[in-house]
């Protein structure tokens, strides 16, 4: 299983790159690997401010739906359209092209909450 050593875990299974104010959100590895074949993404917080914890979308795969929750508080800036066309991109990159929102982080000391990869492999291990 792949867990990037440069990113932040939620419980949840959302992962999340930070650049300067900006994060990149997706879901892990292990999750699209439970979910199975992706199937259709619902994302229509283009725009909106959320709490760290509140659903942005949802992610349907054959047998499931299974809410998106934001990893930190901040604007949704830009949502990964390609994963519409082509939802099975985020079984196949989770990490690259699978990403799913952009955004501008509201309180960048809540990334300092989440799991590094070492305890996010601890909790899916336990």
């Amino acid at each position: 299983m792949n867990i990037p050593t440069d990113l932040r875990y939620t419980s949840d299974h959302e992962w999340i790159k930070v650049t300067g104010n900006t994060g990149v959100v997706g879901i892990t590895d292990f999750a699209q690997g439970e979910l199975g074949d992706i199937v259709f993404v619902e994302i229509e917080t283009l725009g909106n401010h959320l709490e760290k914890g509140s659903t942005f979308g949802s992610i349907e795969a054959v047998k499931t739906v299974s809410d998106l929750f934001m990893p930190v508080t901040g604007k949704i800036v830009e949502v990964n359209t390609s994963v519409n066309d082509k939802p099975d991109t985020i079984n196949k990159d989770p990490y690259g092209a699978g990403w799913l929102i952009k955004i501008e982080i509201g309180d960048p000391s809540q990334v300092n909450e989440l799991m590094d990869a070492s305890a996010y492999a601890a909790m899916i291990n336990a």
